[in-house]
């Protein structure tokens, strides 16, 4: 027969399951569980914000207008990483394969979750099923601008004047924007498409580079995004003739939309920005940060700063960003397709 435990033994393993019991019940009773004590410690380190684009661009003013409020509502540093290439597509996957833990975020655009899944051939990353949305930081219109000396030199004071300069010119304009798939350059697909102007388009690693080679001479147009333009055209270097957008901007009222123009009725290519994080992070830290940032981005100084620049801010909740994801999936790849643009 086998041997029978002793009562000291019995005893003891009483004692261990009633302190067990004890602590489970402790648990249940504050919502606990062990992967909650961990989300609890989040953040514990430092938090990236991945910037698919280079310096200087909106992606970039946007993130960082938001990390450092961030960091002060969480105590821990929100720290902006640029990586650009690939139309936003390089940074996008970077955070896609990222561990889904709450310190891999990325500020992703129109370009890398609505316009690239239409525009390229492959994509390596899933732009709804590889994230989970956070919020959308703001709404911006892109504006279309010039060199103001050069704009003056050939006369171009008006779209409608850029358009006959262009036809007059056949191939010799060229059009810079912050990468292929972004709404930089698909607002200028959308205006060579419905004017039957061509330029040459020439792609940068984000809308800085972008304007350096604008404001130098080296680039003739560029349909940028309002508040990375706007500095320079309050200084008079850049020549703002009209933004994209389907009503005017309050930040420059005096400036026509294309579609008032052109005239082209219906032309409208606006661009959004906005926090998202891999697919897989627990719901409570995505739901945290998006209040933390809308909280910031109510703030007197921080929204008025953005409406100065041109952006209008959101602070949306998970499920309104994700139904703005996938309907501006459906739109764009309308857009791409009547541009007849396409990348492998």
């Amino acid at each position: 027969m086998p041997a029978q435990p002793s009562s000291l033994a019995i005893h003891r393993s009483r004692r261990h399951w009633s302190q067990a019991a004890v602590a489970l019940g402790v648990l249940a009773a504050t919502g606990l569980s062990t992967g909650a004590w961990g989300q609890d410690k989040w953040p514990s380190k430092p938090v990236r914000i991945v910037v698919p684009f280079a310096p200087g661009g909106t992606t970039d003013i946007l993130a960082r207008a938001v990390a450092p409020e961030l960091s002060k509502a969480f105590g821990q540093s929100f720290v902006v990483e640029n990586k650009p290439g690939a139309g936003g597509n390089l940074g996008a996957d970077i955070v896609a394969k990222s561990a889904p833990d709450g310190y891999n975020l990325l500020m992703g655009t129109v370009g890398t979750h609505g316009i690239n899944k239409a525009l390229y051939e492959k994509m390596p990353f899933d732009p709804k099923k590889d994230f989970a949305p956070i919020t959308l930081v703001a709404g911006v219109p892109n504006v279309m601008v010039m060199n103001a000396e050069r704009a003056a030199k050939a006369g171009i004071h008006t779209v409608g004047d850029f358009i006959r300069h262009a036809k007059a010119n056949p191939g010799k304009l060229n059009m810079a924007s912050s990468g292929n798939g972004t709404s930089i350059h698909m607002a200028g697909e959308l205006f060579k498409d419905r004017t039957g102007v061509f330029m040459t388009h020439i792609p940068y690693r984000g809308s800085g580079p972008a304007l350096l080679d604008l404001l130098g001479g080296n680039a003739d147009v560029m349909f940028d995004n309002l508040p990375s333009a706007m500095p320079h055209i309050k200084t008079g270097k850049l020549k703002a003739f009209a933004v994209t957008s389907a009503t005017r901007s309050a930040a420059l009222p005096e400036v026509p939309t294309i579609e008032e123009a052109g005239p082209l009725p219906g032309f409208e290519a606006s661009s959004w920005f906005g926090l998202l994080a891999p697919a897989g992070t627990p719901a409570d830290i995505v739901n945290r940060i998006q209040q933390e940032t809308a909280k910031a981005l109510n703030t007197p100084a921080i929204k008025e700063k953005l409406l100065a620049q041109g952006a209008i801010p959101s602070g949306n909740t998970p499920q309104e960003f994700t139904k703005l994801i996938a309907s501006e999936i459906t739109k764009w790849a309308g857009v791409v397709k009547a541009s007849g643009a396409r990348l492998d």
